[in-house]
C-alpha cells in the first residue's frame, strides 16, 4: 500500500497558496452556474487533464485528494475514473468530501452528491451552483522535465520543478543523506538552478516562504528575492528604444512550463525589448532564460534569438493596473537576422540611415570618384583590375555576406555619406570606406559615424557577432579621423582601451630575389610558439596596445582557422601566414601575410604584408630577400607592405609611400568613445569638412 500511497497528493498542498499569502493575498469566492461546470469538466476531458476528488478519513478527520479523469459530460451526470491504480482500503476508511477544479489561479470547489465510487472511479450528480475560488494574484504554472538544484552554504538538493509562477517555485528535492535538510536556515536566501537536461533556464538567489520535510523528500515554496538582475554592466548610452507601428509580436514557448507563449512588443532596440502582460496570467520571471524566442513582424518576417528576461516592473510610469511589464535582452541572434532588424531600426530613427540594404552599384561608385575618396594615385594601384574589383563589390554590398558591414546615409536616392567594415581576423573588424559628399560632408559624414557606433554599442556583447575589437588605419594629416579616432585615444590615454601604433606603407616590387640571397646564419620559416610569445614581449615593451590580441598574433591562430573557411564559403579568398626571420636561431621580424581578393580594401590593406621588427638593426638587404619569399604567397607584382615601426622603413630609406596610423578601439570602451563623440562633435565645421574622405585613403 506503501507505493500507491506515494502517488497519492496529501493536503494541505504547498502550491495552493504559499507565496500569495505570504504577500497578504486574500481568497475571493463567488458562485458559479452548472452550464460553466460542464463545460469546464468537457474542456478537462479534451485536454487529456485531470481533477482533485478530495476525501476525508472517517475515524481521523486526515484528507487526500485523488486525481481523476473526467469522461464527456451532458449535464447532471459526472462519470471519473481513477487517473491511477486505487488501494480499496482507501475507499472503505474515507468518505467523499469535494471535488476541486484548478486551472494554477483560480479554482472550482464543487459539492455534488456521490452515486456511486468503487476502484475503477467515481459518479457523481452535479449541483446547480459550485465556488469560484480566485486564491492567487498569478496564475500558477506546472512544469514537467525541469530539473531543480537548491544550494545553500554548500549543501546541494537535487529534484524537480513542480510548478511556477513569476513570484515563487514550488519545487521537490531529495538528498542521500537526510540530516542534511536540518542545515537547511530557512531565514537566509537560497540558490535556485534549473534546468532542462543541460540547458541551465534560471539561476536565482530566493527566499523560503515554506518547507516540507517527508523522509528524504522535501518540498520547498521559494519566492525570487529580486525582480530584475544584471545580465551586462551597466552603459550610460543604452541603444535607443524605438516605438514600431506595427510592433512586432514576440512567440515562443515558455522553457518551463512548454505554453505557447505570444506577446506584443512595447519598444524594441538592437539589444533588446520589453513586453506587457496581464498580472493574474504572467508567464515571465526576472532571470530566465528563452533559449529561442521569434520576433514576428506582422507576419511578413521572424527573427529568432535568445533572450533573457532582465527585469520584471509591476508598477511605474505609465503602467496601468494589472499589468506586468517585462524587458527582455538579447543574449545571441544570427548576424543576418540581426541586420535586419538593425536595418529596420535605423530606418525607423531616421528615414535616410540605411544598413546593408541593397545598393546601385553605378551610384556607389560615382560617389567614390566624385568625393575624391578614389583619388588618381589610389586608382592607378587597381585600375588593371577593375573587373575583378567590380565583382568583389557587387557580392560586398548585394548579397550581404556575413563578414561585411555597409552603412549608407542618403536623400532622395543620392549617397551622402558611406562607412563600411570587414571581419579580418576572429574577434576584430576593419573599418574603412570612409566618405562623404562634399556638399553634405559633415552632416553626412558624422551621420555614417553615428550609424556605425550605434551598431557596435548594440551588437558588440553578442557571441556572434565576433565583435571584441574594431581597427582603422588612417593618415595623420587627414584631420577628421585623426580628430575623432586619434584623439579618442589620447582622451583615455589607456592603450587597453585604444591604442596608436604608426606603420610605414610602400609597395614591394618582385624582383627575383630568393631565400637562397639569405646567408646561412639567417632563416625565414612559419612562426613558432616562443616567436609568439617574444614578439609580445617586443610589442608590449614599445607599446602596450592591442595590436597582439586584435590580430590573433597568439599561438595556434593558424591560416585554416573557421574565419578563413568562413571566406571561402561566401566565395571570398582570405589567407594569413605568419613567417618569423631569425639570425642564428635569435627572432629578429615576423612577417604577417594577409592573402585576399584584391580591393577588398581599397588600400589593399586587407592583402598586404605586415612586417613587425623586432630588432632595428636587421640589414635592409635581409629584410627585402625575406619580403621576396613573402612575395609568393601573392598574385600580383607588387606587394602592399606595412611596416612596424614606421622609423626602421625610413631609417633604412625604404620607399615609403605614406604613413598609417592604426587605431585599436576595445569595444568594451564603446561607452566612452560614443561620449567622446557626442563632446567633440561641437567643433567648427571648417576645420574638417575637406578633409573627410578617406580614412584609408
Amino acid at each position: 500500500m506503501g507505493k500507491k500511497m506515494d502517488k497519492l497528493h496529501i493536503i494541505p498542498r504547498l502550491s495552493s497558496s504559499d507565496a500569495d499569502a505570504e504577500s497578504g493575498n486574500i481568497q475571493k469566492v463567488r458562485g458559479i452556474g452548472k452550464r460553466f461546470l460542464v463545460n469546464k469538466l468537457n474542456y478537462i476531458n479534451f485536454q487529456d487533464r485531470t481533477v482533485l476528488i478530495n476525501l476525508k478519513h472517517t475515524k481521523f478527520e486526515s484528507t487526500l485528494s485523488l486525481t481523476a479523469k473526467p469522461l464527456p459530460c451532458a449535464g447532471d451526470k459526472l462519470d471519473c475514473v481513477w487517473s491511477e491504480p486505487t488501494d480499496p482500503w482507501i475507499l472503505k476508511s474515507h468518505s467523499f468530501q469535494n471535488m476541486l477544479i484548478t486551472d494554477g489561479k483560480k479554482c472550482l470547489q464543487v459539492n455534488p452528491e456521490v452515486i456511486s465510487i468503487n476502484e475503477q472511479g467515481i459518479s457523481l450528480l452535479l449541483p446547480e451552483v459550485c465556488n469560484e475560488i480566485n486564491s492567487r494574484k498569478a496564475k500558477r504554472y506546472p512544469s514537467s522535465g525541469i530539473h531543480a538544484t537548491i544550494t545553500q552554504s554548500s549543501a546541494v538538493f537535487k529534484g524537480a520543478l513542480l510548478d511556477s509562477n513569476p513570484m515563487s517555485f514550488c519545487a521537490q528535492v531529495t538528498s542521500n543523506s537526510p540530516q542534511a535538510f536540518q542545515w537547511i536556515n530557512s531565514s537566509s536566501p537560497v540558490s535556485l538552478h534549473l534546468h532542462a537536461e543541460s540547458e541551465l533556464l534560471y539561476s536565482g538567489e530566493c527566499r523560503i516562504i515554506r518547507q516540507v520535510v517527508e523522509r528524504d523528500v522535501v518540498t520547498f515554496v521559494l519566492s525570487p528575492v529580486s525582480d530584475r538582475i544584471q545580465r551586462y554592466r551597466p552603459k550610460q548610452f543604452r541603444s535607443t528604444r524605438h516605438v514600431l507601428v506595427p510592433s512586432p509580436s514576440v512567440v515562443f514557448v515558455h522553457p518551463l512550463t512548454g505554453i505557447n507563449v505570444n506577446l506584443k512588443t512595447i519598444d524594441i532596440s538592437g539589444s533588446g525589448f520589453s513586453v506587457e502582460e496581464a498580472a493574474g496570467n504572467s508567464q515571465l520571471l526576472a532571470g530566465i532564460i528563452i533559449p529561442e524566442l521569434d520576433l514576428s513582424f506582422a507576419q511578413s518576417f521572424r527573427i529568432k534569438c535568445r533572450a533573457q528576461v532582465v527585469y520584471r516592473n509591476t508598477s511605474g510610469e505609465g503602467l496601468k493596473d494589472g499589468v506586468v511589464r517585462c524587458g527582455l535582452a538579447i543574449l545571441d541572434m544570427a548576424m543576418d537576422d540581426h541586420v535586419r532588424l538593425l536595418s529596420l531600426l535605423h530606418q525607423a530613427d531616421n528615414s535616410n540611415s540605411y544598413v546593408c540594404t541593397s545598393v546601385d552599384m553605378d551610384a556607389l561608385w560615382n560617389f567614390f570618384f566624385e568625393t575624391g575618396f578614389i583619388y588618381p594615385e589610389k586608382y592607378a594601384f587597381f585600375q588593371s583590375n577593375k573587373h575583378e574589383i567590380k565583382r568583389i563589390y557587387e557580392k560586398l554590398y548585394n548579397h550581404n555576406p556575413a563578414i561585411a558591414r555597409h552603412f549608407i546615409y542618403q536623400d532622395k536616392g543620392v549617397i551622402l555619406g558611406h562607412m563600411s567594415m570587414v571581419r579580418l581576423y576572429e574577434n576584430s573588424w576593419m573599418i574603412h570606406h570612409h566618405a562623404a559628399n562634399k556638399n553634405e560632408s559633415m552632416k553626412a559624414g558624422l551621420m555614417v559615424l553615428k550609424q556605425i557606433s550605434c551598431y557596435l554599442n548594440d551588437l558588440y556583447q553578442l557571441y556572434s557577432a565576433h565583435l571584441k575589437y574594431v581597427f582603422y588605419y588612417f593618415r595623420p594629416e587627414n584631420k577628421f579621423p585623426n580628430r575623432v579616432f586619434g584623439g579618442f585615444a589620447k582622451e583615455i590615454n589607456d592603450p587597453h582601451g585604444c591604442s596608436l601604433d604608426k606603420f610605414a606603407y610602400f609597395h614591394y616590387h618582385k624582383a627575383g630575389f630568393d631565400q637562397e640571397q639569405l646567408t646561412e646564419k639567417w632563416t625565414l620559416k612559419p612562426t613558432q610558439s616562443g616567436d609568439y610569445a617574444e614578439l609580445k614581449r617586443f610589442y608590449r615593451h614599445v607599446s602596450g596596445g592591442l595590436m597582439i590580441d586584435a590580430f590573433d598574433l597568439q599561438p595556434g591562430n593558424s591560416s585554416t582557422d573557421g574565419l578563413s573557411e568562413e571566406y571561402q564559403r561566401l566565395g571570398f579568398k582570405k589567407e594569413k601566414h605568419l613567417y618569423s626571420l631569425a639570425e642564428e636561431g635569435e627572432l629578429k621580424a615576423v612577417i604577417m601575410a594577409n592573402v585576399t581578393d584584391i580591393g577588398l580594401n581599397m588600400a589593399n590593406l586587407t592583402n598586404c604584408a605586415t612586417v613587425m621588427l623586432i630588432d632595428m638593426s636587421v640589414p635592409g638587404s635581409v629584410i627585402e630577400s625575406a619580403l621576396s619569399c613573402v612575395a609568393d604567397d601573392y598574385e600580383h607584382q607588387e606587394m602592399p607592405v606595412l611596416m612596424f615601426p614606421a622609423s626602421y622603413a625610413e631609417n633604412i630609406g625604404l620607399p615609403v609611400e605614406k604613413v598609417y596610423t592604426l587605431c585599436i578601439m576595445n569595444l568594451h570602451y564603446t561607452d566612452k568613445f560614443i561620449k567622446f563623440c557626442d563632446n567633440g562633435f561641437r567643433f567648427v565645421q571648417k576645420d574638417i569638412e575637406v578633409e573627410l574622405p578617406g580614412i584609408t585613403a
